[in-house]
């Protein structure tokens, strides 16, 4: 006879969407078309950028809008990071075994690369 069996499993519900590596549907999915919105907005400044070099604009003012588009940037993967710890992440953790060693090596990883940056 098995240590459990006969005895209710305890199961954490997770109401989260499921990681793309799972479920063939990316966490970020409710989010999407807002996510696509400030991408096109960061497009928007670097093309101002280009304007901006096109016209010989000054400088400074250059450096001013690559710091804006460079933080938009930076806020944008942080929100993605935090969709992806929240769910992907929180889901493997939850499962357990190899597949949530993975992801939190992938989700370090990929904070390395953000705070080298």
């Amino acid at each position: 006879m098995r240590v459990n069996e006969g005895k209710p499993r305890l199961e954490i519900p997770l109401p989260l969407p499921r990681c793309r590596t799972v479920g063939g549907v990316a966490s970020y999915s409710g989010e999407k078309d807002a996510y696509l919105k400030r991408l096109r907005r960061i497009e928007g400044q670097v093309r101002g950028l280009q304007r901006m070099v096109e016209e010989d604009k000054y400088c400074i003012d250059i450096l001013t809008q690559v710091s804006a588009a460079t933080k938009a940037l930076q806020a944008f993967s942080l929100e993605l990071l935090d969709e992806h710890l929240s769910t992907c992440v929180r889901q493997a953790a939850a499962a357990g075994g190899p597949e949530a060693d993975e992801k939190v090596r992938e989700a370090s990883e990929a904070i390395a690369r953000l705070v080298r940056s």
